[in-house]
Parts: C-alpha cells; sequence; structure tokens
C-alpha cells in the first residue's frame, strides 16, 4: 500500500486507466472468440446437415425409381405370362432378358434384375449369375411378405461373368394379377460401389466422411476403410440412439470428440450419418483465436499509447513543477509565472515562482550531471571480457563443482568450457572433423543436462577422414536447429545422428532427426531462401547463434554452389540437412 501511495500521478493515473480499458478489452475478446467457436461448430452442423439433405435427395430419386420399377415388373403381361406358365419357354425368356437389359440400360446404379419362378423354370436376369450370396428374408421370417410388400437386403456379394461386386437388393414377392397368387420372386440388386461413390464425395469439413446404414443401423456405404455389415456401435461402442428423423449428437471426449449428425430417409428406412472430428472445430477456432488475439493486442497496444500520450500530456506541467519544487529552496528567486487560476495547478505555479532564480542553476547541474553521466558510460562500453579470465573462472567453478562431488554441475561447466574455448578459438576458421565433433559434444552435453532423456545423440564418422580439416562451426548450429525445432517440439525421446564419409566428390555429411519435420510450405520457403545469392557478411539468428541461412552462406563463400546446404523433411517424421565438402586445398590451413 505504501508503495503504491509512492507512485507518482501520471503512473497512478495510467495504471488506473489502462487497467479499467484493458479490462472490458480481453472480456469483449473472450467473449467474441466464444461467440465465434459456437458460431462456428452450429455452422459445421448446418452445412452438414445440409449435405445430408443433397445425399437424402439423390438416395430417395434412386429409391423411388427402383421401387416404381419393380412394381413395373410385377404388373408386365411377360412376366406375369413366364411365371403362370407351367413349363419354360425360351422365346419367352428371352424376351424378358431384352426387356430387362432395355430397363436397366442407362441406369449405371442397377447391378442386375432377377426373376425367379417359384417353379423349376430357372430364374431371368439380364446378367447372368455365376453365384450370389444373397439370403431372403423368408429364410429367417418365413411369412415377412404377408406383412410387408417388400424387403431391403443387408450389402453381399454376386458373381458374374463380369467378375464380383457388392449390391444391395431390393426383394418383391410376384403375385398373379388375376387371382392374386404368389407365382414368384423378383430382385432388383443395386451396385454398391455406385452408392459408395456418391456418399465418399460428400465431404464434411475438411476430414468429416459420410455413412449410410440401414434401418438394423448396420453399414451399406462409406469409407473405403470402413467394412460393411458391420454395425455403427462396432465402431463407436456406446453411442446413443438415433432417435427422430433427425438430429446430432456428441461422441468422445477431448481430443477424440466428434459430432454426429443423422436423417432418417423418408423411403428405404436408410439413415445418413455424417461424422466431424472435433479436431476441424479446433484448428478453426485456433484462427479465430489467433485472430481474436491479434485484434485485442492491436487495440491494447492503441489503447496504452494513447493513455499515455494523453496522461503526459495532461500531467507533464505538474510534473515539471513539481520536480523543480522538489530541488528548490523558497529563499532563492525564479523567473515569475502568471497565476491564471487559484485551483490547485495555480497553488503550485504560486510555489513556482519562489523558485525561479533556481533555474539557471539548475539547468546547469542538469548539464554537468548529464555529462558526467555519459562519460561514465563511455567508460563502461571500454571494459572488456578478458577471455583467459573466463576460462579461468569456469575452471575454478568446475573444480569447485568436483570438491563438492556435484558431477552435473562440473560436466556442465566443462562442456560450456571447451565450448566457449573453441568458438573463440582466436578467430580461426578451420579445424579438423575430430575437433568438430568434439564441439558438437560438448553443446550436447550442455543440452542433455538442461533436457534429461529428451534425445539419444549418435555420431557415425569414418575413422580415416576425423583429422581432415574442414570449415569451422558448420556442425553444432545444424544440431541446435534439429534439437530445438524438431525434437523438443515432439513427444517423447527424440534422436539426432551426425554421419560423414568420404566419396568421390569429397567428404559428404548429413545431420538428420526424427522430430516433427517441416510443413511442406514451410520446406518451399526453405529451400527458395538457401537458393537466394548469399552475401558476404554474416548475421545473427534470432536464437543467437548460426542459422541455416548462415551455415549455407559460409560454405557457399568457401567451398562453391554444389557445397551448400540441402534440406530433405516430411511433416511428421523427421528432417535431414546435407552439405559437402570437396576435394580442395582451400581448408588446408594450419591449426595453431
Amino acid at each position: 500500500m505504501k508503495r503504491w501511495l509512492g507512485k507518482s500521478l501520471k503512473h497512478k493515473l495510467s495504471i488506473l486507466i489502462i487497467v479499467a480499458t484493458l479490462v472490458p478489452l480481453l472480456f469483449l475478446g473472450l467473449f467474441s472468440y466464444y461467440i465465434a467457436a459456437g458460431l462456428t461448430e452450429e455452422k459445421a452442423k448446418i452445412s452438414g446437415m445440409n449435405t445430408l439433405r443433397q445425399l437424402e435427395a439423390y438416395l430417395a430419386t434412386m429409391v423411388k425409381d427402383v421401387e416404381n420399377m419393380s412394381l413395373f415388373l410385377i404388373g408386365h403381361n411377360g412376366v406375369q405370362n413366364y411365371l403362370r406358365s407351367p413349363e419354360g419357354d425360351f422365346v419367352q425368356q428371352t424376351s424378358i432378358t431384352n426387356f430387362l437389359t432395355n430397363l436397366a440400360f442407362s441406369k449405371d446404379y442397377i447391378a442386375n434384375i432377377i426373376i425367379e419362378p417359384l417353379g423349376a423354370k430357372p430364374p431371368i436376369s439380364h446378367k447372368s449369375l455365376t453365384g450370389s450370396d444373397f439370403k431372403d428374408i423368408t429364410e429367417t421370417y418365413p411369412n415377412y411378405y404377408e406383412e410387408h410388400p417388400k424387403w431391403w437386403s443387408g450389402v453381399h456379394q454376386q458373381w458374374s461373368f463380369d467378375g464380383v461386386r457388392k449390391v444391395i437388393t431390393l426383394a418383391r414377392p410376384i403375385r398373379s394379377t388375376d387371382k392374386y397368387k404368389l407365382i414368384g420372386k423378383e430382385q432388383i440388386n443395386l451396385d454398391q460401389a455406385v452408392i459408395a461413390e456418391q456418399i465418399r464425395q460428400a465431404v464434411l469439413e475438411k476430414s468429416g466422411f459420410v455413412l449410410l446404414l440401414d434401418e438394423q443401423n448396420r453399414i451399406l456405404a462409406g469409407p473405403p476403410d470402413w467394412e460393411t455389415n458391420l454395425r455403427l456401435s462396432d465402431y463407436y461402442p456406446d453411442i446413443g440412439p438415433l432417435d427422430g428423423a433427425s438430429g446430432f449428437l456428441d461422441y468422445g471426449e477431448g481430443a477424440e470428440k466428434k459430432t454426429i449428425l443423422y436423417k432418417t430417409m423418408s423411403s428405404g428406412n436408410w439413415k445418413l450419418v455424417g461424422i466431424i472430428p472435433s479436431e476441424e472445430y479446433r484448428s478453426q477456432n485456433r484462427y479465430f483465436l489467433t485472430l481474436t488475439a491479434v485484434a485485442v493486442s492491436v487495440a491494447i497496444l492503441f489503447v496504452i499509447i494513447l493513455v499515455l500520450f494523453l496522461i503526459q500530456k495532461i500531467t507533464n506541467p505538474l510534473t515539471q513543477l513539481a520536480s523543480f519544487l522538489k530541488h528548490k529552496s523558497p529563499e532563492e528567486p525564479m523567473p515569475a509565472i502568471p497565476v491564471k487560476s487559484i485551483d490547485e495547478v495555480g497553488q503550485v505555479i504560486v510555489s513556482y515562482n519562489k523558485l525561479s532564480s533556481r533555474i539557471v542553476k539548475l539547468t546547469d547541474e542538469v548539464k554537468r550531471n548529464e555529462s558526467l553521466k555519459k562519460e561514465a558510460d563511455l567508460q563502461a562500453l571500454q571494459i572488456q571480457i578478458n577471455p583467459h579470465f573466463l576460462y579461468n573462472t569456469l575452471s575454478s567453478i568446475h573444480w569447485l563443482a568436483l570438491m563438492n562431488h556435484d558431477a552435473k554441475i562440473a560436466e556442465m561447466v566443462g562442456s560450456l568450457s571447451d565450448f566457449l574455448r573453441f568458438s573463440l578459438n582466436n578467430g580461426q576458421e578451420y579445424c579438423s572433423i575430430a575437433q568438430e565433433i568434439i564441439h558438437v559434444k560438448n553443446y550436447v552435453s550442455i543440452q542433455s543436462i538442461r533436457y534429461p532423456n529428451k534425445f539419444v545423440f549418435q555420431v557415425e564418422v569414418d575413422e580415416a577422414i576425423q583429422e581432415q580439416l574442414t570449415l569451422k562451426l558448420l556442425l553444432q548450429p545444424l544440431v541446435e536447429n534439429a534439437m530445438l525445432h524438431g525434437i523438443l517440439k515432439r513427444e517423447g525421446q527424440g534422436r539426432i545422428t551426425i554421419s560423414a564419409e568420404q566419396e568421390e566428390q569429397g567428404i559428404h555429411f548429413t545431420v538428420a532427426d526424427d522430430g516433427i519435420g517441416i510443413a511442406p510450405e514451410r520446406l518451399e520457403w526453405l529451400r527458395t531462401q538457401l537458393a537466394e545469392q548469399p552475401e558476404h557478411k554474416t548475421e545473427r539468428s534470432v536464437n543467437g547463434g548460426y542459422g541455416l541461412h548462415n551455415v549455407h552462406n559460409r560454405l557457399v563463400l568457401h567451398y562453391g554452389k554444389e557445397a551448400g546446404l540441402r534440406v530433405e523433411s516430411t511433416e511428421g517424421a523427421g528432417t535431414r540437412v546435407m552439405f559437402m565438402i570437396p576435394r580442395t586445398e582451400s581448408g588446408a590451413q594450419s591449426l595453431e
């Protein structure tokens, strides 16, 4: 409380006004985000139901067409005469076959039409069958057709000279038109592949999909990896009932949560079920969250700048007068300032007039103090850290840690000392491959203490090339990049591997990791950046180390364009960064 009372008026006013403005802004941002997230889910549900309605219209038209065709076949004179006749007539069979062929022509969803007499006469179909695993409902419920005029089967297989295909069958009994006596049965086989193709084309959001279920909730059509004739509950146990003509429900929790939309068709008692993973909502919600955060951040920044400007404008005269009054004596004359009001500001000006004589002296003192401060700052900037002093200090810490039996601190300080000693290295540009590997191991040793059990480091370098020279500080930035952007962002333990081998053109280096990889568009951008003409200067990356671009530039400038970095990556699988040091004498400098 005392600290708050001791703050300046400008500080208090700034905090109060900023807080009073920012709290509503933050609540408005959160409210907007939750409203947008809810609208996103609602929009997905509405869009999904519209998709199901479009599919229903297509399937309803197809089902209605097939049912009308079945009724037309029942009343056809040729079919009636053939089924009522005691013996089969080849001419009648040929005529009916041609009729069935013409009837199914141009309807790609009809796989076959079968007229099956009750007696010993052979069945008639417009495509000859060699086999079928169709089982009529009467095998289970003998009196089914006495209560129902038709029956839709599940998915079954049918063999013909064209091959094997999956079909869905509409079966009806055929009764004579004169005596209403059962004289046969008909089957109209729908090509399940045609129906499945229409179902698969209806994509909900980006990764959602649609299923077609029969009245027993068995799968008739869906994605290729979903088995037909299995129940929806086989894939989603404990799923709630799909009651009513249409609706939606949520299934699962967390990342596995899904929104399930369903609509019962008016014909055929089939159901269309749409499944939308909640990840679709989260991806869109993240976009809205980012957009809201950016908008709120911009508004907050604008409010802070505006508040600080207005507070500064209002309190600046009072601040100056208060500063003068704080350091001046009333006995010394000061230039008089007209008093324009008798309020608090006027009273402050009256006090200021008493101190006007001190203005010149105060100005001189301020200038002198500022001059001394600048001189002190310049002297401080001239102080340089002696590398040997740093090494000796780190060595002392190292031995103190060993004396106190703290191996972790000793190991980390020792690695840091060797790391810094090699990095400075009296300005030398080249080193042996063995030295470069040791430098990387020092870096990895430090990081393994910071991130225990997070990664495994492996070196696969031919012994024959250990003493060959290379440009210094090439591998460590690549290992750092693999660790920070690949391994540390993945779940579980990762692996970083350095490999080097002698080839005809030179020494081929590879730094590989099994981290999160690089997105295709990001990888393309990175390759474009590496393909640009390098500049003859070495910039520092954001994290203070050499970036990929800098390593690439050094390789190109010292060894030529063919020596530059090549990056290969698969998102979710890992990244490989490669470069080649050619056979050349340019790197054969002595190491002192």
